[in-house]
């Protein structure tokens, strides 16, 4: 498609041509912060420190693509993290996480389309599995925030999910059910998501920074995820 065009109100169409049906497609890979969920959960986390404006400002570059190693804007985040009460986390996801619109409307029917549901994060296990849970989704990847005498120590544990490993966790999926990476969705809203987005068959940018827009074959810029039906019947 040479260019784009507003299929309907706030929903964007490049690169690809609708209508297709959702059962033609066989897995479907999420971020979490601010794509299935309304907050970024580090800076949220900082906030019980005092410390939120400052990660929020590194996480925000982080996700324009201003800060090309993913892993190492995480590891300075996190650092500033160290002291928070281990607590905090489950006042995070208490207080101020939700699931953005649309969400359990596109994962349920992408589920009753027969598609496996992957949910692929840069933050955090506590918050990803729970996340995972209250969707119904297959399977969560995310990172572990280590905890040592009930308060965080500042450091990661295990390897990152950086954007190369979403997108090998996309191909991981596809290669265990047998289908073409041409038979995946991908959808997020920040640099990190790139990767995966670019191996998949559609990819969706949800009220994303300006360069996954650009890069994304699909943009949603006004309503819920659940507008991805709107292009697959």
């Amino acid at each position: 498609m040479s260019a784009p065009f507003e299929f309907a109100p706030g929903l964007v169409v490049q690169r690809f041509t609708p209508p297709l049906s959702l059962s033609a497609f066989k897995a479907i890979a999420f971020d979490m912060d601010s794509t299935l969920i309304n907050i970024e959960c580090i800076d949220e986390i900082a906030d019980a420190v005092g410390k939120k404006a400052e990660v929020a400002a590194i996480t925000e570059a982080a996700m324009r693509g201003e800060i090309t190693d993913f892993k190492d804007s995480l590891r300075r985040r996190v650092a500033l993290l160290q002291g928070v009460p281990a607590e905090a986390l489950q006042q995070v996801y208490d207080q101020r996480l939700k699931l953005n619109p649309g969400a359990p409307e596109l994962i349920n029917a992408a589920k009753a389309a027969g598609l496996q549901t992957l949910l692929v994060s840069g933050g955090f296990t506590f918050f990803a599995d729970r996340v995972r849970e209250r969707l119904g989704m297959h399977e969560a990847h995310s990172n572990v925030l280590e905890v040592q005498g009930g308060l965080l120590t500042g450091q990661v544990l295990g390897d990152i999910v950086d954007g190369e490993a979403k997108r090998q966790h996309l191909l991981a999926l596809c290669a265990r059910i047998g289908c073409e990476p041409s038979q995946a969705i991908a959808v997020g809203d920040g640099a990190n998501d790139l990767p995966m987005m670019g191996a998949a068959g559609m990819s969706v940018a949800y009220h994303a920074k300006p360069k996954v827009r650009e890069q994304a074959m699909v943009a949603i810029n006004e309503g819920g995820l659940d507008r991805v039906l709107e292009l697959l019947n």
